[in-house]
């Protein structure tokens, strides 16, 4: 999540424990409006410009959306009452150009820091110094200390030289963290375990600060192994978040919350943000961050307040006071919050681009919220964060909360109470076992669900055909004194399966596979845009969800998901996507940031060759074994398809015989 209204700089962050902090007072400055607020322009997109719309639209204020070249179609654009297209697709060209911002509520006279003051328009946040004092670390660091803010360990000073930042790093002792000033969100951060990784490690954490901030300042920070914490986390990105915060003392709570407080002041903070502390495993804390603004976790503080925080933000910038002092808030029950990635997990969690073939979510009701900004059909943009949804559950406690979060997700339980940041990581095998192949019963039920999509393509052709009697217009099997049988062949990864179908002459099937003969009848039921197939494979009735999309059936269940392919035949199978024999591939779409080799470089495996950009996020390509380069496909700036290759290599040897 970005800022709400007006986004100086995308951060989601590191560990933390939350504190939401309401400062209230007489004073007036720009953030805080004196009239009715009836428009408001929303600078930012996805699920948070949607959320934020949802509330504008339940308490009668008019929205206003901007977007760029690749959101033109996209949920939060269809959603806003009025919607002002702002430049490329690329966040520096867009939503990072606060001139464009300025010029759309200026257009829309919408009531939108220090350039909204300027030009009369209200800025629904803190002050403009607020956010330019906690939005560098640095800076940010520096004031906590001095309001008794508890920090840790680091470097935040101007000197930005490699030779600097390297013998701080060996001063505050490895391993350490290198952060981005202005980053957040795991954009511009990387570990360095020693010395001898340091430099490569601060380069690649510069190019990226660079690309998503425009600013590759650097801090240095004691890294806290396995901090105690309210989420779960890969790539320093959030994915699993709850409240309240487990393990936490009701005293400690109280601490963090006077510490927020002292925060807060020491910026005149007015408004809705966030303070963030890291905590060891002795409950010591220290001061993170403070942002300003709500937090992609919002709505799990709002499911245990029953509060809705982003209309209190359009209330302040009003001029009206709270709607409840904090005596008045109690936290009710427990919440959990999942983020939805656009991301492939058996790929080492590389964003994934392109169209969004099939979406269905859990039904919506009191206790559980979708927080989504893309429909079915949508183009999921490799220009922007990959995260593309949220769920939101809340339950009466802690394990109750984890029953609904494991329903609507049907995903690995972790409900032990001591969560921390390295959860993944530790528990890699059991998150992600080794992939199973598809039973008897689903591989029937796949057979299942092509031979009634066979019987609809069939049944259309009849309607629209003049020779109903035409062959091809029938598909019920039917014979003269004979059951008409035949193979279908399915693919299982590189397996083939071979599954013998008897049509019964009352509308069942008879389906043999290696181990054994079943019983199989069934039919399609639509559900809005959800297909389910209502089936019986030897008595067993079940309901899966299918979805059909070319030659692949995918199977969900609350027991898990299967996926069955049809074989392509070779005359219509495209270009194999392993890419170019003995090169590189790209593991997803992406931006060619910078080229590390040329044509006739010699490489060992694991050398980098390339470095990718895709969805805000680095990506070091690396060579697959060792050898010569023989051709570079990309130059530095184009753009790479998925399973696109990028450099052809040879063997040393051949090399030196050409």
């Amino acid at each position: 999540m970005a800022a709400v209204f007006l986004k100086t700089h995308k951060r989601t962050i590191y560990k933390h424990l939350l504190t939401l902090i309401w400062t209230r007072g007489t004073v007036r400055h720009g953030s805080v409006g004196s009239g009715r607020i009836e428009k408001v322009l929303i600078a930012n997109r996805g699920e948070i410009a949607c959320r934020v719309m949802r509330t504008a639209k339940r308490i009668g204020l008019r929205s206003v959306a901007v977007y760029s070249d690749a959101d033109r179609h996209s949920m939060h654009t269809a959603m806003a009452d009025e919607a002002y297209h702002i430049g490329p697709a690329a966040s520096q060209q867009s939503y990072l150009c606060m001139d464009k911002i300025l010029e759309v509520a200026r257009k829309s006279k919408a009531q939108f820091a220090e350039l909204c003051k300027q030009e009369g328009i209200i800025f629904i946040g803190p002050p403009s110094s607020a956010i330019r004092d906690m939005g560098i670390k640095s800076t940010s660091k520096h004031i906590m200390s001095a309001a008794g803010v508890p920090i840790i360990e680091g470097y935040h000073g101007e000197d930005q030289s490699d030779t600097k930042l390297q013998i701080e790093a060996a001063r505050i002792g490895y391993p350490v963290m290198i952060k981005a000033v202005r980053g957040g969100g795991g954009k511009g951060m990387r570990i360095a375990r020693t010395e001898a990784e340091f430099h490569e490690q601060l380069e690649s954490a510069r190019r990226e600060a660079l690309k998503s901030f425009n600013d590759d300042v650097m801090l240095i920070e004691k890294f806290v192994e396995n901090p105690r914490d309210c989420s779960v986390q890969r790539r320093h990105q959030k994915i699993i978040e709850e409240a309240p915060g487990p393990g936490i003392s009701a005293e400690v709570r109280q601490k963090l919350g006077e510490a927020a407080v002292r925060a807060a002041k020491a910026v005149n903070y007015v408004g809705a943000g966030t303070v963030e502390f890291i905590m060891d495993a002795q409950h010591n804390f220290f001061f993170m961050e403070m942002n300003t603004r709500l937090q992609v976790e919002h709505p799990v503080s709002e499911m245990i307040t029953g509060t809705d925080l982003v209309e209190w933000q359009l209330r302040v910038a009003a001029g009206e006071r709270l709607p409840l002092t904090q005596e008045q808030i109690v936290l009710s029950g427990h919440s959990f919050e999942a983020r939805i990635y656009a991301e492939d997990p058996n790929n080492n969690f590389l964003p994934g681009a392109g169209p969004l073939l099939h979406l269905s979510t859990p039904a919506a009701d009191q206790n559980t919220r979708i927080e989504t900004g893309v429909r079915q059909g949508d183009e999921v943009s490799a220009h922007y964060d990959p995260m593309i949804a949220k769920l939101v559950v809340w339950g009466e406690d802690r394990s109750a909360a984890l029953k609904k979060l494991r329903y609507c997700l049907r995903q690995y339980n972790f409900e032990a109470g001591n969560v921390h940041t390295s959860f993944i990581a530790q528990h890699h095998s059991e998150l992600f076992p080794e992939a199973k192949r598809p039973s008897d019963e689903e591989l029937c039920q796949a057979a299942l669900a092509l031979i009634l999509r066979e019987k609809h393509d069939t049944q259309q052709f009849r309607n629209s055909s003049s020779d109903v009697f035409s062959p091809f217009a029938s598909s019920n099997g039917r014979r003269l004194n004979v059951l008409q049988s035949r193979s279908m062949t399915l693919q299982l990864g590189d397996n083939k399966v071979e599954i013998s179908i008897t049509y019964n002459p009352d509308g069942s099937y008879s389906m043999q596979t290696r181990d054994g003969l079943f019983h199989v009848s069934g039919e399609l039921q639509h559900e809005g845009d959800v297909t389910f197939l209502c089936c019986s494979v030897s008595g067993v009735l079940s309901r899966p969800k299918i979805v059909l999309l070319d030659n692949t059936v995918h199977i969900f269940s609350m027991e898990g998901s299967a996926r069955v392919e049809v074989p392509v035949p070779k005359f219509l199978a495209g270009v194999s996507g392993s890419g170019t024999q003995g090169g590189a591939v790209a593991p997803m779409t992406g931006t060619i940031e910078k080229v590390l080799v040329k044509t006739g470089d010699v490489v060992q495996k694991g050398d980098p060759l390339m470095v990718m950009i895709a969805m805000k996020m680095e990506h070091t390509i690396r060579a697959p074994k060792a050898g010569v380069i023989k051709k570079v496909f990309f130059r530095e700036g184009t753009q790479a398809s998925r399973h696109a290759a990028l450099v052809e290599m040879e063997e040393e040897e051949e090399a030196s015989m050409e």
